[in-house]
């Protein structure tokens, strides 16, 4: 399967379920405000998803998918699933250890990572809770990370980008079923995080059953630590780990922080780090998962220059999809957030709020979707060392910057210093590639760069015009105009930038007319 489909397959899912997941936000604003209830609600919802990356999409997936990528081609079938079995053997055992550990700390773990709490005991008290009742969700996700990792080797992208999809459907059916069994309204979402992890893994083995690969349980632990490859495979994870710990302390010190800015700070950041969540997880993510087995097969394959032109593929396709993306969040912030959240507990005080901190966040986005692409190049190699040390420099880039930045801008200072980091992960992903001869920008690459920024802004400056003209427009009344608004506001922004690439030779609509041809043919 080609990047361009790869990426489409993915992203398109992705899309879709970052649009459940806008509904889902948009049934916890109205269900929880942006309130103490919600911030202890937030805390619990990234507790166990601040550990996920070090298990499941980060170091694991980054050192497992290579290798089973390249053992599929050297090895065959059968003794790649084997290898797989064992791998999540030792993967369960040492996050089931972690889940349990840490289902009994609760009280000291959210007492460390949202120390704001600490002057209201009812507060803590409601944090504990639920972080109990979701975190088992940690396990359950690192198994679905894994077999997606698994389906994304055998090229069958859509399973994996479909299932939190059912974590989002989930959450929105406990919100109206379950809710109203419970003590609270938060109980009942946090009880449908879990449940939606048994069913994501369920949606998962249907699909893994279907390429005919089946993962018996390998209970052997002993025996399989003894393995050369199960050896490899942690020596590239434990670099991944200290990595991925980095970027989830990074985040974890933005929570502590964000914590003591005051009541409703931690939700404002949520909801604005969700609405760049969405081009970020479908064009960042899709891109980052349908390069890596690509790249690494390619490599061990010997053709350098297919990798090359990959890269610059999946640069090109980065940065066309994000700036745009960016350039619209930035100009449309407060009605986005508006049409969006503003209803039930959540107030006009928390939608302008949650609009600076969208700002702030947006001028970042692409520098993030460009990181992605690029890091894959490195774990396709089996380097997993420098990522991490280009996640050490990020994390001390952003963590300086917050501390400056809070004392006068709150929490829009958190988010800007997130966008400074975002630019400093980028330079050395550019710099470290190019140092070691594994790619570099083109002159090719670097002009059609800068047309895409070009027709961005053209496009951003024609949104602003008339957004202006159009701001009086009553027909009516409330979210209904805003929605209308937006709409047309959407497809002129959309027009505006098919326009300018056709004029400036940005897209070659023949090109992908024939790869449409070619996946329906």
């Amino acid at each position: 399967m080609s990047l361009f489909k790869s990426v489409a397959t993915f992203g398109g899912l992705t899309l879709v379920s970052r649009i459940t997941g806008f509904l889902r936000d948009m049934v916890l604003a109205n269900f929880l405000g942006a309130g103490a209830m919600a911030d202890a609600f937030v805390v619990a919802f990234k507790l166990p998803n601040l550990f996920r990356s070090l298990f499941a999409e980060g170091a694991f997936t980054s050192a497992f998918v290579p290798l089973f990528s390249q053992k599929l081609v050297a090895d065959g079938k059968k003794k790649s699933i084997f290898f797989a079995a064992q791998a999540i053997a030792v993967l369960t055992l040492i996050v089931g250890l972690i889940v349990i550990l840490f289902e009994l700390l609760m009280p000291y773990v959210v007492t460390v990572l949202a120390p704001g709490f600490h002057s209201d005991a009812g507060k803590i008290e409601l944090a504990t809770q639920l972080c109990r009742i979701t975190f088992p969700f940690l396990l359950l996700i690192s198994i679905v990370s894994f077999q997606g990792g698994i389906l994304n080797s055998f090229e069958k992208f859509a399973a994996p980008a479909a299932a939190p999809i059912i974590l989002n459907l989930t959450m929105i059916f406990s919100a109206f079923v379950l809710v109203p069994f419970m003590p609270s309204a938060a109980h009942g979402i946090a009880l449908g995080i879990t449940i939606a992890g048994v069913l994501e893994i369920l949606w998962l083995a249907y699909f893994l059953r279907r390429i005919d690969v089946k993962i018996h349980p390998y209970l052997h632990i002993a025996k399989i630590m003894r393995n050369p490859e199960i050896k490899t495979l942690f020596k590239r994870i434990a670099p991944g780990v200290v990595g991925a710990g980095i970027y989830q302390i990074n985040m974890a010190v933005d929570t502590i922080l964000v914590s003591l800015v005051g009541t409703g700070a931690i939700s404002w950041l949520y909801y604005a780090n969700r609405l760049q969540q969405l081009p970020l997880g479908v064009v960042g993510a899709a891109i980052s998962v349908a390069l890596l087995p690509i790249l690494s097969k390619a490599l061990k394959a010997g053709n350098v220059e297919q990798a090359h032109q990959t890269q610059d593929k999946a640069v090109e396709y980065g940065l066309l999809l994000s700036f745009p993306a960016a350039v619209l969040l930035i100009v449309l912030a407060e009605p986005i957030v508006q049409l969006l959240f503003r209803h039930g507990k959540f107030l006009q005080t928390d939608a302008l709020q949650t609009a600076y901190a969208v700002m702030a966040y947006a001028v970042g986005l692409p520098c993030y979707v460009l990181a992605k692409a690029l890091m894959p190049n490195f774990f396709a190699r089996g380097d997993t060392v420098t990522p991490v040390k280009y996640s050490a420099v990020v994390f001390a880039t952003n963590f300086i910057f917050n501390v400056l930045l809070m004392q006068w801008l709150g929490h829009i200072g958190i988010a800007i210093a997130t966008t400074v980091a975002a630019f400093v992960s980028l330079g050395q992903y550019i710099h470290g590639l190019k140092k070691r001869g594994y790619w570099q920008f083109s002159p090719a690459l670097l002009k059609q760069a800068a047309k895409i920024i070009f027709i961005s802004l053209i496009m951003g400056v024609a949104v602003c015009f008339l957004q202006h003209y159009i701001s009086v427009f009553s027909l009516f009344g409330g979210k209904i105009d805003l929605f209308i608004r937006l709409g047309v506001l959407g497809i002129f922004a959309l027009a505006i930038l098919l326009i300018s690439a056709k004029i400036f030779g940005v897209i070659n609509f023949n090109e992908i007319k024939q790869m449409l041809r070619r996946k329906h043919g």
